[in-house]
């Protein structure tokens, strides 16, 4: 019964892990760049529900929605100041922004809400479930967090694939400059994929921190390192690949710490990346793009 008990919060763990890697897989998938300041927005995100509920005394649900709001905001506004002039620069030009807007925000973070860690209420009120007469207990963030991890990702895969602005990240993924002459808005297109994302983002720091509930503001660094693996696990530029990374990251994990040690656990996780890509370079649903010289 232990070990089913750490396969659930492994899955639990895992969708957290899967909804911030969807926001990752897009972004790379359709701009093909690597925004490593992911992360932080899932702390601000846990830090403006936290503050929101506990000094100004709304609602959970109303918190999670301005949290959902503002890093949206947040993700398109850093798009258009720091991402946007760098479209034709190379890639170690957007990696090294990418790491400065990180340091940005973990500081101004750091100036607005101190130093001190802050104890996160749970947003989900619901009653744990007891199955096997008590024997297993799963929790109310577990109950919630495994479904919506579920819908979003289908939810994802049809609008991406069934509407028009879900069609033009698909043409601008493929090829920039045809999408251009086929009149698809690829500022507008990007700037999307980037609100997508970071609603995601703050989606998952209330389901990451309602169940982990210790909030700093180096909070959101190591999660968006692991969901950035999930994502290049399960094929980065997948969505349903993103999803099969997290939840299998999150099992690695968490039985990890159960079974053989909490201090290697994570040094765990990253070695079963690396024989992963050794096998399949790719990831597991990731595919192999031929160039043309």
């Amino acid at each position: 019964m232990s070990f089913l008990s750490y396969l659930i919060r492994g899955i639990s763990l895992g969708s957290v892990y899967s909804i911030i890697a969807l926001g990752y897989t897009m972004v790379y998938g359709i701009a093909k760049m690597l925004n490593f300041a992911h992360g932080d927005i899932i702390m601000i995100g846990g830090y403006v529900i936290f503050t929101i509920m506990s000094t100004i005394g709304l609602p959970p649900f109303v918190a999670v929605l301005v949290g959902i709001v503002l890093c949206t905001l947040l993700g398109v506004t850093i798009e258009r100041i720091a991402y946007k002039p760098l479209r034709s620069a190379s890639s170690l030009a957007v990696l090294i922004t990418a790491i400065g807007v990180s340091y940005f925000l973990q500081n101004f973070a750091l100036l607005i809400f101190g130093a001190d860690a802050k104890s996160f209420t749970s947003v989900i009120k619901l009653s744990p479930l007891e199955l096997a007469g008590g024997k297993l207990t799963i929790s109310g963030e577990t109950l919630v967090t495994i479904p919506l991890c579920i819908i979003i990702m289908v939810f994802l895969s049809v609008f991406v694939k069934k509407t028009k602005v879900g069609r033009g990240m698909i043409a601008v993924s493929e090829n920039k400059e045809a999408a251009i002459l086929m009149g698809v808005n690829v500022n507008r297109t990007i700037a999307i994929t980037f609100a997508i994302g970071s609603a995601l983002a703050a989606v998952a720091s209330a389901l990451m921190f309602s169940a982990y509930p210790a909030l700093s503001t180096t909070s959101g660094a190591m999660p968006g390192i692991k969901a950035f693996v999930a994502a290049v696990f399960g094929g980065i530029g997948s969505i349903p690949g993103a999803m099969i990374g997290g939840i299998l990251l999150g099992i690695i994990e968490i039985l990890s710490r159960a079974y053989i040690s909490s201090q290697l656990a994570d040094a765990i996780v990253f070695l079963v990346l690396i024989l992963v890509l050794l096998v399949k370079p790719t990831g597991i649903l990731g595919k192999k793009i031929q160039e043309k010289v």
